[in-house]
C-alpha cells in the first residue's frame, strides 16, 4: 500500500510534481510494481487528483473515506476488509525505493515462527552530526536483537561519553506489518510520547508491539522540498 496525501505540509502537491515525464506518485507506484515482490500494489489516497492519475496510468488506487492523521491509519482503513497477512507501507514520496530494501523487511517474517514480530522497518547508519541533530530526521535505537527501543527527533543515544562505539541510525519510513498489528494501531488512541515527538512508530512501542529493525545502506531520496525534487530529477536521468 502506498499512502498518498495531496496536501503535504512542507511541499503541497509534491506527489503530483513532474519527475522527468510522470508525477512523483506514478513513478513510485511503477517502481514498486517492478520489484515483483508483491501480490498486489495499491495507492490509497484522499485525493481525486491522485486517484485519477494512478488509474489513468494503468495503476490501482483506492479512496480513503475518512480524514487521517498518518499513513498507517489510511492503510488500515483500506485493508480492514481485505484477506491479507503482511501489508507493506511504501512512502509515496520515495520514487527510488529499491527492491533489496523492501525484500529485507518482508524476509524477517519468514523465519518468525513464533510470530514474535508485529512489524518490521528499515534503518540506515548516519555519521554526519548535522543529520544526527536535525529534528526532521527520525532516529532509532535498538536492542542487541535489533528490536526498536525508541524513536526520536533528538539525538539518541545522547553522546554523554565519547568513543564508546555508539552508532546512530536514521529511521526510514518503510514498514511491513502483520495485519492485526496495523488494525490495533488504527483502533488505539494516540498516547503522550507519540503526540510529543509526532512519530507514528512510537504508538506501537507504547502499546507493547515489537518492531524488528533491518539495517540497509541504501539511502534513497525523499521528496520533501522543491530542492529534493530537483535532486531527484538529476538522479533519475
Amino acid at each position: 500500500m502506498i499512502p498518498a496525501r495531496y496536501a503535504a505540509t512542507r511541499f503541497p502537491g509534491k506527489l503530483m510534481q513532474d519527475l522527468n515525464g510522470k508525477p512523483v506518485i506514478v513513478r513510485t507506484y511503477e517502481v514498486t510494481v517492478r520489484t515483483g515482490l508483491f501480490d498486489d500494489v495499491l495507492v490509497v489516497t484522499d485525493s481525486d487528483i491522485i486517484y485519477s492519475e494512478i488509474v489513468k496510468n494503468g495503476g490501482k488506487a483506492v479512496m480513503s473515506k475518512k480524514e487521517h492523521e498518518c499513513g498507517s491509519d489510511r492503510i488500515a482503513e483500506a485493508v480492514e476488509n481485505m484477506d491479507v497477512d503482511i501489508v507493506v507501507n511504501v512512502q509515496g514520496d520515495e520514487p527510488f525505493t529499491d527492491a533489496e530494501s523492501l525484500s529485507k523487511v518482508i524476509e524477517v517474517f519468514k523465519d518468525d515462527r513464533e510470530k514474535e514480530i508485529d512489524l518490521a522497518s528499515l534503518m540506515t547508519e548516519i555519521r554526519d552530526w548535522d543529520e544526527i541533530n536535525d529534528p526532521n530526521i527520525v532516529k532509532v535505537i535498538v536492542d542487541n536483537r535489533d528490536f526498536a527501543l525508541y524513536f526520536s527527533r533528538s539525538p539518541i543515544p545522547y553522546p554523554r561519553a565519547e568513543d564508546v562505539g555508539a552508532r546512530y541510525f536514521k529511521h526510514k519510513g518503510i514498514y511491513a506489518f502483520r495485519k492485526n498489528a496495523i488494525m490495533d494501531f488504527y483502533h488505539l488512541p494516540m498516547l503522550p510520547l507519540e503526540a510529543s515527538e509526532k512519530i507514528e512508530a512510537i504508538r506501537y512501542l507504547e502499546y507493547g508491539k515489537k518492531i524488528k529493525m533491518v539495517e540497509t545502506r541504501t539511502e534513497g531520496v525523499e521528496i520533501d522540498t522543491p530542492e529534493d525534487l530537483e535532486r531527484a530529477k538529476k538522479i533519475w536521468k
